[in-house]
């Protein structure tokens, strides 16, 4: 088993089912992006640029964007703070919280940027 895929299977409920699910999202939306384990996280590539990263985090999972500042965030969905100058989070504690136009929407202006 590769090591972004045991980070994802070793979270405990609910956490495990919402990194699965985000997973499936981000495959569907931008499946040549190649999933990788980098900094204890896995962390998906595109053309060879950090495209997104899935983080535990104790009480919720971040879908974090590198390029977060970047995104057009009209309805204030993405979450800042901790110090980040960049990188903006989506976060979850449940996969009822899941909305995947929201996700799709991020996923598809993170292709463009990084197809550059």
């Amino acid at each position: 088993m590769k090591p972004a895929e045991a980070y994802i299977l070793s979270k405990p409920e609910p956490f495990k089912s919402v990194l699965l699910e985000l997973q499936v999202l981000i495959a569907h939306t931008a499946p040549e992006a190649e999933l990788l384990y980098k900094w204890n996280l896995p962390f998906y590539y595109l053309n060879g640029k950090m495209f997104c990263f899935l983080n535990f985090r104790k009480r919720f999972v971040d879908l974090s964007f590198v390029y977060g500042t970047d995104l057009n965030d009209p309805e204030g969905h993405l979450v800042a703070g901790e110090g980040r100058k960049r990188l903006r989070s989506l976060r979850y504690k449940g996969v009822e919280d899941i909305d995947a136009e929201v996700i799709i929407y991020f996923l598809e202006q993170l292709r463009k940027i990084c197809r550059g």
